[in-house]
């Protein structure tokens, strides 16, 4: 028999063996032991959080010849049968393959027919948001009122994408995410009972990794066991084989921010690269770092919420007290950022370099946290000693904007549009509403509609992505019930577009007020 990967090998066989998810699996064998039994459930959470196990093993249970305390023995026919996949009662439906309505009329068809053996017929159909329209209409009826031997389990990670009436028909559970203790401690369980040398520091790294989910962890420790096979898995070596890059790199490049060191920090990514380490994965780690320092700054008392070694611990400690907590709030947001851009760039380097300067170099930025942090370096530089030079202040005369004269003659569909622009805009979902509601309205050629931006990416989410500015106009005809012709123009600022082109909003409101 070939190997067995881990997360099926020790698949949970027994309620007693489900961890992370004891709320589900008390309600269950209560429903059990008391023969409440539903007709439909519905279980709804993150990945690799044991829904289908659960749905398995509550089959097993309803079933079960000699059930003990609401679990399956695991020992009598039925159960051997339902354990080995060979059991006519126990149907498990892959909802992602089989989302027509004729898929959904073959179960229709089956569920008029009793069991072979046992007391139920349970439906097992995993991933139902996938359903069709049709097919979820199809299930309605016999979801509701199936027959008394027929229990439909139905799993989902996206429940928002499952009609009300099929929720509203459901008892529904909801799967938490796992907690890296006891993610921890079941693979240190496994390890032992498969006499694999692994360091409790590894285990609780890759437990981090796998972000709540059980079924990632033993995948991820399965290839990391493989990768080093014979040998003790320690953290280094899981750091290896994930691309994840060791605490003191961190460490290290914290202290060169600090010190404004442009040249320390690229050498240090230049290393981290050099290592094949994964950039999505470090700039991911690195804001896990610093949030971890704005912890320690925020109470003394966060050592059981960090998931740090006591040496790891030790030195956080010394660098929160290097910084001040608006400094690292805005590294974070800096870093925050760049985790929203970097998963789909190409040039991931580039970003990440820029990312860092960024950081060193405060005055690239016009925030409140940036001017906090250049008042830092400056504070630090002349209790060093250092001659702070004074920036030399040209008096610039100010330029008088001229807002451009609006035009006598404005169509009234146009002003129509504009009078109720911003109620119109509210109906609209993000990122669209963000962009329209913040354009200034303005009469093209050809009295169309004209959009004035003075932001690259809303200019670039309208005018160029291809659909988007289609889309704004089908809105703008379902709301106005008129065809109105949109064009998009980017300027450099909001005096640039109102000196270039007329505000209709300004037009709108002088009618007003010649109306009251």
């Amino acid at each position: 028999m070939g190997y067995t990967a881990l997360y099926r090998k020790f698949r949970p066989s027994v309620f007693e063996e489900v961890k992370g998810q004891d709320h589900v699996v008390s309600t269950l064998r209560n429903q059990i032991k008391a023969d409440r039994v539903g007709h439909a459930y519905l279980f709804c959470g993150t990945r690799g959080t044991g829904k289908t196990s659960i749905a398995k093993l509550f089959a097993k249970a309803v079933n079960c010849e000699h059930p003990v305390d609401g679990s399956p023995c695991g020992q009598c026919e039925t159960c051997k049968h339902i354990g080995a996949g060979t059991s006519m009662n126990v149907i498990e439906i892959d909802a992602a393959s089989n989302n027509g309505v004729d898929n959904i009329r073959d179960i229709i068809d089956e569920v008029s027919y009793s069991p072979t053996e046992g007391r139920y017929k349970v439906y097992i159909i995993d991933e139902v948001h996938m359903l069709s329209t049709g097919a979820f209409n199809a299930l309605l009826k016999t979801l509701e009122e199936p027959p008394s031997y027929v229990i439909f389990i139905l799993a989902t990670t996206e429940v928002h994408k499952i009609p009300i009436t099929i929720l509203s028909r459901c008892q529904r559970y909801d799967f938490k995410r796992i907690s890296i203790e006891t993610i921890t401690d079941r693979l240190k369980e496994l390890m032992e009972k498969e006499q694999i040398a692994v360091t409790d520091k590894a285990l609780r790294y890759i437990a981090r990794t796998a972000d709540g989910s059980m079924r990632d962890a033993l995948s991820i420790l399965d290839q990391c066991i493989a990768f080093h096979y014979g040998e003790e898995l320690t953290y280094d070596m899981a750091l290896d084989v994930l691309g994840a890059v060791n605490t003191d790199i961190f460490s290290n490049l914290l202290r060169a921010v600090l010190e404004q060191n442009v040249l320390q920090c690229i050498t240090l990514l230049e290393e981290v690269i050099m290592q094949g380490r994964e950039l999505v994965s470090f700039v991911t780690d690195f804001t896990w770092y610093l949030r971890n320092l704005l912890l320690i700054q925020a109470s003394d008392n966060m050592e059981e919420v960090i998931d740090m070694s006591s040496e790891n611990l030790l030195r956080l400690k010394e660098e929160a007290k290097l910084c001040d907590r608006e400094t690292i709030t805005r590294y974070i947001r800096i870093f925050s950022e760049l985790a929203g851009q970097i998963k789909f760039a190409s040039q991931k380097r580039i970003l990440i370099e820029v990312a860092l300067i960024k950081l060193c170099r405060p005055d690239m930025e016009h925030t409140q946290d940036a001017l906090l942090d250049r008042i830092r370096v400056l504070e630090e530089k002349i209790e060093k000693g250092v001659a702070v030079a004074q920036p030399v202040v040209m008096e610039t005369p100010k330029k008088t904007v001229v807002k451009a004269a609006l035009p006598k003659a404005v169509p009234e569909d146009i002003k129509q549009v504009v009078a109720s622009w911003k109620g119109f805009t509210a109906t609209l979902e993000p990122p669209l509403k963000m962009y329209a509601s913040g354009a200034m309205l303005s009469l093209g050629g050809d009295n169309q509609l004209l959009l004035v931006v003075n932001n690259t990416t809303a200019y670039d989410y309208l005018a160029k992505e291809a659909g988007n500015l289609d889309r704004l106009e089908e809105k703008i005809a379902e709301y106005f019930e008129k065809d109105i012709k949109v064009l998009v123009q980017e300027t450099d600022s909001r005096e640039e577009s109102e000196a270039t082109f007329p505000d209709l909003s300004r037009l709108i409101q002088v009618d007003i007020q010649e109306e009251e």
